[in-house]
């Protein structure tokens, strides 16, 4: 494994073929090795790296052994060669624990998971959190589960090179400037060439585009149907008349189902950033009505900016003053950014797939017919997540540069988050049916998920049924209920209103349980990543923060107020620059369906991925179909469109 003369690879049974990468050089070299003498039947195959021998680690991605008969047997490996290491590797076809009947399987199994147990620790980042891995900083993660050499991400460097590319350097230099006027914020598009980006810009007053990123925008999981409106936001009749085309009254349009409503409540009492001392910040926890009228659109029709009603907390209507209904909009689009960044896209699908990705490694050996389907959704999951925290979310990092919950907001916001956080909410159809958005039209997310929902339950319902022939092999699987159980009483701190199970008794629990790890990691993040260039980069549309307080009465509104508002320009280009790297997919990106590493080998197996690639492939048909010839063509969850993992 050093030059060819010296590559040597020790075995346990039998090597026909090795297929490895160097590290520095992710150079790929296979290489045949012969062995003369019948060494018996086939069980376990390992590998070392010396290291007076060998310069570099290695990464092998599977070792195949031709037996004298003729039948090939595959040892999926994907994993670093390091250190003086062994790997000792079983042949690829999946097991469960109550399989394996020999003390020497057995004790291969326990062996993998006691290593991996060791490496891989649970450690609390923040108080309220999810627990994460036990590593400070990025260079401490095993080598296994870091970025390939394909793949950087680092933040300021990222940030850095998206304000160059963007041509946004310029304006850096009068970082606390403010803006001249809604015009000036035309200038930083200048080498953008996005049709959704632009719509935005040219209709981003409009009620109806506000409105429309409850429904489709980045972050389309606010939105409720209203039953009763609450005592806190007392909207009467006779404020919102004029909007109502059906000739009923406000009530009577509740009881049609008719009423939507948007509350952010979670943002009350948040701090707002107060990292420079020089510009003051300010946040606010708004509550919005929107209407669903005769042509089946909805549209908004009262704003209240706090959630406590009275003399200082003027409802907003759509027939105010231009300046003061505007800025009511723009102070509702902040709140949504700020929960969207934090609970929605941040803890909801980042921190979560991170508790999934650790427990997998903690108690599932590589053998494991899940650990073989889960670990693909969560590739560089880990790897990300520790370099967040390191580069973006702790103290002085990126995300106080720019945002009006940085500085500690943000912290807040998750902790906020995680208590009101349920199992049951990430089973996607069953949150749309919580919040009775069953059947408003152009919920593209709604729909589109459904769709795609239903391709990743109905492949892994596929594989569990390989595997699982009865409710009581899942029972009796001791490894998979250990997974489960670490996941709730380590990873989500055995919360007692969390709902996540402690065990699973059935194959339908099971497939539920596998359904929601991939779907999240994959759908449900790319359906709150990658539209943030789209929906935020023109700035008016969605202010990162807010230099002036949210006002408290009516006619005070002016232009040149909402522009000192508005993000000066040093924060509108990291804000862009931030939207611009996130939105963005990698040059290797593995999207839905596609598995490159062979982890299965069993035919049912890979029948049932051709089915689900098949599947998946329709879903990308009934999407393109949808969207022709549409302003606002709805892609975040076409699957060709939808990476296997949460990776940037």
């Amino acid at each position: 494994m050093g030059s060819h003369a010296n590559r040597r690879a020790k075995i346990w049974r039998h090597i026909r073929r090795v297929q490895m990468k160097r590290h520095q050089s992710m150079e790929v070299d296979g290489f045949d090795i012969e062995v003369a003498e019948d060494l018996g039947e086939i069980v376990l195959v390992k590998i070392e790296n010396r290291k007076y021998i060998v310069k570099n680690d290695w990464y092998c991605r599977y070792i195949k052994v031709k037996t004298p008969s003729g039948e090939t047997l595959e040892f999926p490996c994907y994993r670093w060669v390091v250190n003086d290491q062994e790997v000792v590797l079983r042949d690829g076809r999946a097991r469960l624990p109550q399989d394996d009947k020999t003390s020497l399987l057995k004790e291969h199994r326990r062996k993998e998971l006691e290593t991996r147990k060791t490496t891989y620790r649970w450690r609390e980042w923040q108080p309220g959190f999810p627990m994460s891995i036990d590593a400070n900083a990025y260079k401490e993660l095993p080598l296994d589960i870091q970025f390939d050499s394909k793949k950087g991400m680092d933040f300021t460097i990222n940030y850095v090179k998206a304000i160059q590319n963007l041509g946004l350097n310029k304006f850096m230099e009068k970082f606390q400037s403010s803006w001249d006027d809604f015009d000036d914020f035309k200038k930083i598009f200048v080498k953008m060439s996005n049709t959704a980006s632009e719509y935005l810009m040219q209709h981003w007053k409009e009620d109806f585009v506000f409105a429309y990123q409850f429904l489709n925008g980045c972050n389309p999981v606010m939105i409720r149907k209203c039953t009763k409106l609450p005592a806190k936001f007392p909207v009467t009749h006779e404020m919102v008349e004029f909007c109502l085309e059906r000739h009923l009254t406000l009530e009577e349009e509740i009881k049609a189902g008719n009423i939507y409503i948007v509350d952010y409540e979670i943002m009350e009492n948040i701090t707002p950033n107060r990292t420079d001392p020089s510009t003051s910040q300010y946040l606010a926890a708004p509550i919005c009505l929107l209407y669903k009228n005769t042509k089946n659109k909805i549209q908004p029709i009262a704003i209240q900016l706090g959630q406590n009603p009275g003399e200082n907390s003027p409802i907003f209507l759509p027939n105010d003053e231009d300046c003061d209904w505007t800025l009511a909009k723009m102070w509702v689009r902040l709140s949504d950014f700020s929960v969207h960044q934090t609970v929605t896209h941040l803890l909801r699908t980042h921190l979560i797939s991170e508790v999934f990705g650790i427990a997998l490694f903690r108690q599932l050996p590589a053998v494991h017919p899940v650990y073989k389907l889960i670990i693909p959704h969560i590739r560089f999951t880990i790897a990300i997540n520790t370099k967040a925290r390191e580069e973006l979310l702790g103290k002085n990092g990126l995300f106080d540069k720019a945002n009006g919950v940085g500085g500690g907001g943000h912290v807040e916001l998750v902790q906020k988050g995680m208590k009101t956080f349920t199992y049951q909410s990430l089973v996607f159809p069953e949150a749309i049916k919580a919040s009775g958005m069953e059947d408003l039209p152009d919920y593209f997310y709604r729909d589109d998920g459904n769709k795609v929902w239903e391709a990743i339950k109905s492949f892994v319902e596929d594989i569990v049924h390989i595997y699982y022939k009865s409710d009581n092999v899942v029972q009796e699987d001791e490894e998979i209920q250990a997974f489960v159980k670490d996941v709730c009483m380590f990873g989500f701190q055995n919360r007692d209103n969390s709902g996540f199970p402690k065990s699973l008794k059935n194959r339908e629990q099971l497939i539920e349980y596998l359904t929601i790890i991939i779907f999240t990691a994959s759908a449900q993040h790319a359906a709150v990543n990658f539209g943030q260039f789209h929906w935020n980069s023109w700035i008016p549309n969605c202010p990162s923060t807010m230099r002036k307080p949210p006002p408290t009465k009516k006619g005070v509104a002016t232009t040149a107020y909402i522009i000192e508002s508005l993000p000066d320009r040093g924060r509108t280009c990291w804000h862009l620059g931030a939207s611009w790297a996130l939105s963005r997919f990698q040059d290797n990106e593995l999207f839905l369906g596609m598995y490159t590493d062979k982890h299965f080998v069993e035919m049912p197996v890979k029948e049932a991925m051709e089915k689900y690639r098949k599947k998946l492939a329709e879903v990308v048909r009934l999407i393109q179909a949808r969207n022709k010839g549409k302003n606002l063509p709805y892609c975040l969850l076409s699957p060709d469109r939808i990476p296997n993992s949460v990776a940037v």
